[in-house]
């Protein structure tokens, strides 16, 4: 790596390697039987250029030739990327135990007996189709400049999930877990999949109308996608934020704290550095409704002249293979902070609404405004705070800043999904559109 790295700083202006390690093992059950066992290996090396203020980029699975690489590097400052930044001078960065060689050493055997546990238990409590799985991953990633700067970490992480499908459908209640140490799956998740799947056995038909709204973890995407890409430099570079002009402000509900904080090492895959080698704080974006500011990379932050604050990674929503990818402004460790709420509680506040498990096309709707129409998958039907049943076909319909600041309660346990922690939230007047 040192060597690959000097042989490109005397061919450019600044130089950056970065370099993945990553064995992970995952098993996945479907209708409560093995389905797939798999063992995955990934590694390599991505290297930035700077030359005259333009960026090159080039990746390898290997090291077979670093001139090869130092060259594609070059090649590609012909495509004329404006880079007027620099890469960050060494410096002290955070501690973090971030490394359980527990985790490490989990087998797909283990993954297995733990897997088989979760589905035989969602059969013999409910009629739905049984999906369940888990993986167990180790990652090292390692940053070097022309700076001087020479960072690693290892972080281990154990997932697990389960759920239970409605008969002839796509959808069900599903729960997972991410966890720092191999744990089994708590038995509370299990019992609130079951719950939640017998009291909405039933297919029923509720008129649609403005009515309160529970956002499920799985869900919470929909709205949280909104904020993040509002509150990115970039969104305010390009003048597509609704929310540039609004630092300070009060813009949702003040039940309502976006955070991301990369250092929180109380949760899997904790990060002492970005992508670019840039030490991050914890980020409250929106804390108590205001807008606290805007998350960046080393590029936007220069654009808007802020200093960086540590949020660009090698990252897209959908996933992707970090080597191909370059650091954008991203909200890696997010979460939205937890109320105080249960579960039971939530559904008792709702006189008449739906309770959204999963939400179909969280991509549609002008997502730079906020706007969002989903697909329940499912939406469960509640009338005086009682579950009666699921709804086939419903529609979601709002905008995200709109939807967050008539916040009712926020639920007290966060839940991962989509990368993030999210709690349930229950929001009121938002529009539903049924069959009826």
């Amino acid at each position: 790596m040192k060597e690959l790295l000097d042989m490109a700083a005397r061919a450019a202006d600044q130089a950056e390697v970065y370099a993945l390690e990553r064995s992970s093992d995952s098993v996945q059950f479907e209708n409560a039987e093995l389905h797939d066992i798999k063992g995955e290996l990934a590694s390599g090396f991505a290297l930035r250029v700077i030359k005259d203020g333009r960026l090159g980029f080039a990746y390898s699975r290997n090291m077979l030739s670093r001139s090869g690489l130092v060259r594609n590097a070059l090649d590609s400052l012909k495509g004329g990327v404006e880079a007027r930044y620099d890469f960050p001078a060494a410096g002290d960065r955070a501690r973090l135990d971030t490394f359980d060689a527990g985790v490490a050493a989990v087998t797909s055997g283990r993954l297995v007996e733990e897997g088989a546990r979760v589905a035989d238990e969602l059969r013999s409590r409910t009629g739905g189709e049984i999906v369940a799985g888990g993986r167990v991953s180790d990652t090292t990633v390692r940053l070097a400049n022309s700076r001087g700067l020479d960072v690693a970490v290892r972080s281990s992480a154990f997932e697990l999930g389960g759920g239970a499908i409605f008969p002839g459908s796509g959808s069900g209640i599903f729960r997972s877990l991410s966890a720092k140490t191999a744990v089994p799956m708590p038995q509370a998740l299990l019992d609130e999949i079951v719950e939640l799947f017998k009291a909405s056995a039933r297919v029923v038909e509720p008129a649609g109308g403005r009515m309160k709204v529970l956002f499920m973890p799985e869900s919470m995407i929909t709205l949280a996608w909104r904020l993040w890409h509002g509150a990115s430099a970039r969104s305010v570079y390009e003048k597509v934020s609704p929310v540039a002009s609004k630092v300070g402000e009060r813009i949702l509900s003040d039940k309502i704290s976006l955070v991301d904080d990369p250092l929180d090492d109380a949760r899997p895959l904790a990060r002492p550095f970005d992508d670019e080698g840039v030490a991050p704080a914890r980020l409250a974006v929106v804390e108590k409704g205001v807008l606290r500011g805007f998350y960046n990379d080393l590029h936007y932050a220069r654009k808007l002249g802020t200093p960086p604050n540590g949020r660009g990674y090698r990252a897209a929503l959908w996933g992707g293979d970090p080597l191909e990818l370059k650091p954008a402004p991203t909200l890696s460790h997010l979460r939205v902070e937890p109320g105080s709420a249960g579960l039971r509680e939530l559904i008792g506040m709702m006189d008449r609404g739906i309770i959204l498990c999963e939400a179909l096309g969280p991509h549609s709707g002008n997502i730079p405004n906020g706007d969002y129409s989903v697909g329940a998958a499912p939406g469960l039907y509640v009338e005086r705070g009682e579950i009666v049943g699921r709804v086939k076909e419903a529609m979601v319909a709002g905008n995200a800043y709109e939807t967050l600041k008539e916040v009712v309660a926020v639920g007290g346990r966060l839940d991962p999904a989509f990368g993030g922690l999210f709690p349930p939230v229950l929001c009121d007047g938002v529009s539903v559109s049924t069959k009826t």
